[in-house]
């Protein structure tokens, strides 16, 4: 069990077997822990929990040292500046995924006429709520695979009061017609963070079965779900139509080549992340 006084030292300590960054994440976890803001308890060195918070920080703090990641401990995590509801049915959304939605903000502005969005495999959503919160007119249909992501991603919705403009369906990919609502034309920007680490390599990274393994398994080259959707992406797009996917950072050379038997009269780019890495292919029709 934790003392109380100093709380703060005594739970970087605690952390500093499981993460490079115990002092902020000490600071974070505490002030979920007493739904304060983390400036708040840096101000207040002299903070004391009650028995009931005390149990949830010991609690959370197992959780961490058992390996459970951070954001999954804390139910949340921020992204495009906004906050996401996160649970372990869905991905951690990463700072490097935001290069996306940067790009598709900026080009449904640019194309006024443009209102049809796709976001496959929608996990928490953040793609789809980030579009449908910076873009008013955009109307967002976003699918998964798992139920229980798609639950996770409706919330989000409604916490950023986006739910009307947003549909969500159950499927592999894209869902058969007849299970859509509201969409009465074709899409007009489609974007995915698809399942893209080939299998061995996944199966050697410390996020391996951490997070769910099938948002993140590509198969044996990582292009397995590149390959399926852009074989049936086609009859769904509309004629100027743009795609957003994220890619392997490895793979940039082999998912271009790809595309382009696909969409060979498409304009192609490969955009590199903050680091430099190739992190996003752009498919202008």
């Amino acid at each position: 069990m934790l003392n109380q006084k100093p709380l703060l030292s005594d739970i970087s300590a605690r952390l500093a077997s499981v993460s490079d960054t115990s002092a902020l994440d000490a600071s974070v976890l505490l002030a979920r822990i007493v739904d304060r803001s983390r400036s708040w308890v840096l101000a207040h060195p002299e903070l004391t929990l009650t028995d009931k918070q005390l149990i949830q920080l010991n609690s959370s703090l197992a959780r961490l040292e058992n390996g459970e990641p951070f954001p999954y401990v804390l139910g949340r995590w921020e992204f495009f500046g906004l906050e996401f509801e996160v649970t372990p049915d869905v991905l951690i959304p990463r700072p490097e995924t935001e290069l996306l939605v940067e790009k598709s903000i900026a080009w449904l502005q640019k194309n006024p006429a443009t209102t049809n969005v796709v976001d496959i495999g929608t996990g928490s959503g953040a793609i789809a709520v980030s579009i449908a919160v910076n873009v008013p007119k955009a109307n967002i249909l976003a699918t998964d695979i798992s139920e229980t992501a798609l639950q996770v991603a409706k919330r989000n919705a409604e916490k950023h009061h986006v739910s009307e403009r947003s549909e969500f369906i159950e499927c592999d990919l894209l869902p058969d017609q007849s299970q859509i609502a509201n969409r009465k034309s074709k899409i007009d920007l489609l974007c995915s963070n698809p399942p893209y680490i080939p299998t061995n390599t996944l199966k050697h990274l410390p996020i391996y079965q951490r997070e769910p393994t099938v948002a993140l398994n590509g198969g044996a080259d990582g292009l397995n779900i590149f390959r399926k959707l852009l074989s049936i992406v086609p009859n769904w797009l509309a004629p100027n139509a743009l795609m957003l996917l994220e890619i392997e950072s490895t793979l940039g050379e082999q998912t271009m080549q790809l595309t382009r038997q696909h969409f060979p009269n498409a304009r192609i780019t490969l955009h590199q992340d903050l680091t430099g890495r190739d992190r996003l292919l752009e498919i202008q029709l």
